[in-house]
């Protein structure tokens, strides 16, 4: 009987934290929730493009810079040992390195933002 009693201690808690913490709806006056998710859009849409371009293509040409290098040296390595220069994998990497450079340039555009 006890272990029932947790339980329902345990969900009667979560249900009142989770009334707590909910937040109110913006559409409640006028029932318009498009018009409530576009404002909400449009208020954030500024802050993610801050993000990204600021945050996470950084990070990835970081990541690509990094695997380029890497594997440039890799490549030279095996040309001393085989005698042939591989370029497939580093020439991907730098086309890779290179788009995401420029991606902060257009990418907004093309999304429409």
């Amino acid at each position: 009987m006890t272990k029932i009693k947790k339980i329902g201690v345990i969900l009667c808690l979560a249900l009142v934290i989770t009334l707590l913490l909910t937040a109110p709806v913006f559409a409640v006056g006028t029932g318009d929730v498009a018009g409530a998710i576009e404002k909400t859009w449009d208020d954030a849409s500024d802050q993610i493009k801050t993000v990204v371009n600021k945050v996470v293509f950084p990070a990835i040409d970081l990541i690509l810079a990094v695997f380029f290098f890497a594997k440039l040296g890799t490549a030279y390595f095996d040309y001393r040992k085989h005698g042939q220069f591989e370029w497939a994998a580093p020439a991907i990497l730098f086309a890779c390195l290179v788009f995401t450079l420029t991606a902060p340039l257009y990418i907004w555009q093309i999304l429409g933002m």
